[in-house]
């Protein structure tokens, strides 16, 4: 079988860094699904708009591994060293490099100049990252309340204190973007095993570069600065 991508999602992520691990984490963040010239048929998306939810099936298209893989990985949020089985996690490096997201429709335009567009929120997707498919949300069968996680049901989910200087928010012209970026940062970006107070992580969102350091449970923001992307 061959796939290629129907369209591409735009995000304000132009790099993996900060990206919430799993999709709805942050359901401020806002993409747009943009449809590749052959499917901007609007009848392809008849009926879609009366469901609140959506399933991206999507490429980790910055993790291209060339065909190669192994078996066992080492998930961050188990510190980095603990392995587990590739299919029992949901690393990027995998036989097939498919990701899915379940998403919320905040809105679908049929007539824009780049055709049929979806408004989504929650996506974990960088900017630009290829969607091969997409498929109505169905609670009934989607969801399973009483399902057993694994390794994941024994984490400990926390999230952190983020202060975040009114001088610094203020470098931010979008001022709709800073809930977003709030929640992105309240998640903890840094990788689990990383837990140096005096570190200083640079994360980068909607066009600017976010400098933070993380002492205990709480995030502070130290910098806020226009993002400068090389051009190559």
């Amino acid at each position: 079988m061959e796939i290629k991508p129907i369209a591409y999602i735009h995000t304000d992520f132009p790099e993996k860094f900060g990206i919430p691990r799993q999709s709805g984490l942050a359901g401020g963040l806002r993409g747009r699904i943009v449809f590749e010239p052959e499917y901007r048929n609007p009848d392809a998306l008849r009926g879609l708009e009366d469901f609140s939810h959506i399933w991206l099936i999507w490429e980790f298209s910055a993790n291209r591994t060339n065909g190669s893989w192994q078996p066992l990985v080492r998930p961050p949020r188990l510190g980095g060293n603990a392995h587990m089985g590739v299919f029992a996690t949901r690393s990027p490096f995998r036989p097939n490099a498919l990701g899915m997201s379940c998403v919320k429709v905040a809105g679908i335009s049929l007539s824009t100049p780049d055709g049929p567009v979806i408004t989504v929120c929650g996506a974990d997707l960088m900017d630009g990252t290829p969607i091969y498919d997409i498929k109505p949300y169905i609670k009934y069968s989607d969801s399973r309340p009483e399902a057993e996680c694994g390794y994941v049901d024994r984490l400990v989910q926390t999230s952190l204190k983020v202060v975040f200087p009114g001088e610094l928010s203020d470098r931010i012209n979008d001022k709709e973007k800073i809930p977003a970026l709030v929640e992105v940062l309240r998640l903890d970006p840094r990788p689990s095993y990383h837990d140096a107070p005096h570190r200083v992580y640079g994360l980068s969102f909607a066009g600017y570069n976010v400098r933070f350091k993380v002492e205990g449970q709480v995030l502070t923001v130290v910098d806020v600065e226009p993002l400068h992307l090389n051009a190559n």
